[in-house]
């Protein structure tokens, strides 16, 4: 890859800025340090061990700080309703919880040790057409330093509503996985805003994958264990990516002679069947959430139309996870909060019946009290903190920890 115009910053610190015309990367080189994990004590999943003396500070959350949620700033394009013109639900009916384990996560936040990655910016990984223009696609990485060999990829998906996909989002969350000994790539996505569908998105999370195991040398990559983790769409794209493992029909673009597949899928909040969305909301925000025309029913049917995916037509059957599940499909693991008011969360539990049904290993868990994550442009200045409890982010780290071995 050309490497022009490189430069280093120390970590926690936002860049200056950055070059659209080229290829320009960012290089933030953090040495010095044995692993360690962000929480105190204890074995890292990929193999490193945490040092009860390494010096930890609060995990860094860059210039911008919206991520888990729907993204940075106001999701443009999204159902009209409230607050940032979102429809958020008044009324959350409740979901069963009987194959799902139920959280409280009220506990200390993550904490990320000082040194030891290093992060490399704006490295295009994919450069589709969409409606006849050309998009040059970026991904951010951090690569453990600490320790030497290969390391499991972790691809981190941001939400944005199906219209936009900051890569540069949830910065702390990204970090404490790369302290625990996984490189970690935080991809950007084509959206609605680009004309693309969900096929054309997906198809991006699968070139990204393909493009890191291409280059897993340069960045330490153990190309046999990739997870996908996203969150809100990020965590619809997860789930579609490893649910398609072996359909080749998504596999376009360069590095074909790579595989697409992934060792395990990390859902968190997502969207599923898109007629389901707002099926455990209100009538108000059910209307706004099927209205013709919207995000939702772009995602599905494109640019310009009128149609609505209320209804399940063999179009927005084929957007379903659940409707590709296979032998192929990844093991799972599912996160959703109770007073969650955008994604309906009877979404994650049905996609976790659907895999359990056909035997694919998931678990699914529900944080009491949780909304939809980061949401702090709206004014909820704490909605993100039940997902960056060493509870929850334990609950990742395990689970990449059984499945990337």
């Amino acid at each position: 890859m050309d490497m022009r115009g490189e430069s280093t910053t120390p970590q926690g610190k936002a860049r200056a800025g950055w070059w659209r015309g080229g290829a320009v990367v960012t290089v933030t080189i953090i040495a010095g340090l044995a692993l360690v994990a962000c929480s105190s004590g204890g074995t890292n999943s990929a193999g490193g061990t945490s040092s009860p003396g390494a010096k930890t500070a609060a995990c860094p959350t860059g210039a911008n700080t919206a991520g888990a949620g729907a993204g940075a700033g106001t999701p443009t394009g999204m159902p009209s309703g409230n607050a940032g013109g979102i429809a958020m639900a008044k009324t959350i009916k409740k979901s069963d919880t009987s194959t799902s384990t139920v959280i409280n996560p009220k506990g200390a936040q993550i904490r990320c040790a000082t040194a030891g990655i290093t992060t490399t910016h704006d490295i295009t990984y994919s450069s589709p057409t969409t409606d006849g223009r050309k998009s040059d696609l970026k991904l951010d990485i951090q690569v453990p330093t600490s320790t030497s060999g290969k390391k499991p990829l972790v691809i981190y998906l941001t939400g944005g509503g199906f219209v936009m996909a900051d890569r540069t989002a949830n910065l702390n969350q990204r970090t404490y996985v790369a302290d625990q000994g996984y490189v970690v790539a935080s991809v950007q996505y084509r959206t609605t805003k680009d004309g693309a569908t969900y096929k054309d998105a997906v198809a991006d999370v699968k070139s990204a994958i393909r493009y890191l195991r291409a280059n897993a040398d340069k960045y330490s990559i153990d190309a046999d264990q990739v997870a996908v983790w996203g969150q809100s769409a990020g965590g619809y794209l997860a789930a579609m990516t490893g649910a398609t493992n072996g359909e080749k029909s998504f596999d376009v673009g360069d590095s074909l002679d790579q595989s697409s597949e992934v060792q395990g899928v990390i859902d968190e909040f997502g969207p599923a069947d898109l007629s389901e969305l707002a099926a455990d909301y209100d009538t108000a925000a059910q209307k706004a959430n099927y209205a013709a025309g919207n995000s939702a029913a772009q995602w599905v049917y494109g640019p310009g139309t009128k149609k609505s995916v209320a209804d399940r037509t063999g179009e927005v059957a084929a957007a379903d996870p659940a409707t590709h599940i296979s032998s192929k499909t990844a093991p799972f693991i599912l996160f959703h909060g109770s007073a969650d008011n955008l994604v309906s969360p009877s979404e994650t539990l049905n996609l976790h019946t659907a895999l359990r049904t056909k035997g694919i290993d998931s678990a699914r868990y529900v944080l009491t009290g949780a909304g939809h994550g980061d949401l702090s442009f709206t004014g909820d200045t704490s909605g993100s903190l039940p997902w960056s409890t060493q509870e929850t982010m334990g609950h990742i780290v395990d689970f990449l920890g059984r499945h990337l071995k």
